[in-house]
């Protein structure tokens, strides 16, 4: 049987086993601009809309999406070809569920296009932009929070801003055009797991105005509002197995569609300066405070998954339910999260940390979703200062206990050489890896070197009881191996 190819024409006749939108997309608004469409946002952000549409009715908060870098050509080609509906498909076990999204109305290749993207933001209709640009694409000092001027991207922004290469270059020009023309300007939501993501996005967007335009930075500083938000839900690349599997099983020809566990969670300060959809309706938790859940969610979440990644790789696993399910980490995980971070998270509202912990573990070892280590271990020079460091540092003020999220530092450093314990080449994907890769080449064993980046570490590389369990590990990761390596971990870290 020929499978059906997605598009509006398909949505007349689906397949018997996908739910499809019910409403009439030609009915819809696009009130939300949404940069860096993947896997994330299409299984998250966009299901949350349509599940408002679908369910109540609200047609004026459809997305524009867009791609500013030019990785995302695939995207582009991919949604244009059909009418920018994408198959979103929830595994667990032997169950799965596919459902086609609608929410998504059109897509912009940026990247090709920038003016298509400014004349969008300055729509008054649109009231909302949001973002996942990654860690990385904040292009701020890890170890200092300070935007970074000599980024080839923001030099780029500045000197170009017709045709910039950031996140920034684009809100700059579409805030501009609507402080010019006396719209009310849009609510700037950023996705990306950064704790205090708003607070990042408005510093450094700041920063970035004020070195551009001054008037602009302060009209921003005084109208724009940059809410925190903490998204949750584990989505891996989709790859040509995600697309067989949507053909074999459902009988849809979908270019790219994405493949997530049942599991999500979206938590937004409710701070919008121009409106917002009730996503309350559909499941969305509006508060005063992100911090708590924010907190919560990269220092367990995020720093297991960094803990897993790296180590787990070098032992030779490729996948995090291997690694989750491997009875080597199990007790390693269990005490990293219990004993070394869970003491620093507090009270988290309406939040049992135990039973938060045990769903982990389970979200983990969802076998059928195909989550690859290295999609983990990407960007880690934006991610460790993030989801890693800042506990580290938390314990070393509190005298506590650090072998196990130091291993996971020391992991990441061994990873960096782009070797793996068999000489194979390891892909480092990270926006300074030539750097990063070159110092820790030269410096193997001993971890000063590296530790000297205060870009990333901050003061931390000064601590000299960091520094002596991170020469400790490092130096076993070289001459016993990773797995050796864990096991001394795991019977020698303070309980």
């Amino acid at each position: 049987m020929t499978a059906l190819t997605i598009s509006t024409a398909s949505l007349k006749n689906p397949p018997k086993n996908v739910k499809c939108p019910s409403y009439d997309r030609s009915t819809l608004t696009e009130g939300i601009l949404h940069i860096g469409v993947g896997a994330f946002h299409r299984s998250h952000q966009a299901l949350y809309l349509d599940d408002l549409i679908e369910s109540h009715g609200v047609k004026d908060w459809a997305i524009y999406g867009v791609g500013i870098m030019p990785q995302d050509e695939a995207m582009n080609n991919a949604l244009n070809s059909q009418n920018c509906l994408y198959t979103l498909i929830e595994r667990s076990g032997d169950n799965s569920s596919a459902r086609i999204i609608g929410s998504l109305t059109h897509y912009v290749f940026g990247h090709r296009d920038p003016e298509a993207v400014f004349a969008k933001m300055a729509d008054p209709q649109i009231k909302i932009v949001t973002l996942t640009a990654t860690e990385g694409g904040y292009c701020f000092h890890q170890g200092t929070g300070e935007l970074d001027l000599t980024n080839s991207g923001i030099q780029n922004d500045l000197k170009n801003p017709l045709k910039p290469q950031t996140i920034f270059g684009y809100l700059a020009e579409g805030l501009n055009r609507r402080r010019k023309a006396g719209i009310v300007p849009f609510t700037a939501l950023s996705c990306d797991n950064l704790q205090g993501n708003g607070h990042v996005l408005r510093k450094t967007l700041l920063a970035f105005c004020a070195q551009k335009d001054k008037e602009l930075a302060a009209w921003i500083e005084k109208n724009v509002s940059f809410p925190n938000c903490m998204v949750d839900r584990i989505t891996p690349a989709t790859t040509d197995a995600e697309r067989e599997f949507v053909r074999s099983t459902y009988n849809l020809d979908d270019a790219f569609p994405v493949v997530s566990e049942p599991f999500r969670q979206w938590v937004i300060e409710d701070d919008f300066s121009n409106g917002r959809p009730p996503l309350e309706k559909v499941g969305v938790q509006f508060t005063s405070d992100v911090a708590p859940y924010e907190k919560m969610k990269i220092r367990l979440l995020n720093a297991s998954h960094s803990a897993m990644g790296y180590l787990g790789y070098l032992i030779g696993y490729r996948y995090i339910y291997e690694i989750a399910q491997a009875a080597e980490f199990t007790d390693y995980l269990r005490d990293l999260m219990d004993v070394e971070v869970t003491p620093l998270v507090g009270d988290v509202p309406g939040v049992n940390l135990c039973d938060y912990k045990r769903t982990l573990m389970e979200r983990f070892s969802n076998a059928v979703i195909k989550d690859q280590a290295l999609r983990i271990c990407m960007d880690g020079s934006a991610k460790m200062p993030k989801f890693v460091l800042p506990s580290i540092v938390e314990q070393l003020e509190r005298k506590g206990p650090i072998r196990r999220l130091t291993l996971c530092v020391a992991s990441w450093m061994r990873f960096l050489t782009g070797k793996d314990e068999q000489g194979a080449d390891i892909p480092l994907v990270d926006p300074m890896a030539d750097r990063l890769r070159a110092v820790a080449e030269n410096s193997g064993p001993n971890p000063r070197p590296l530790l000297e980046l205060t870009d990333i570490f901050g003061d931390l590389g000064q601590s000299q009881r960091f520094a002596q369990e991170l020469e400790l590990l490092l130096k076993s990761l070289y001459e016993k191996g990773a797995r050796e390596t864990l096991e001394f971990c795991k019977k020698t870290a303070e309980r």
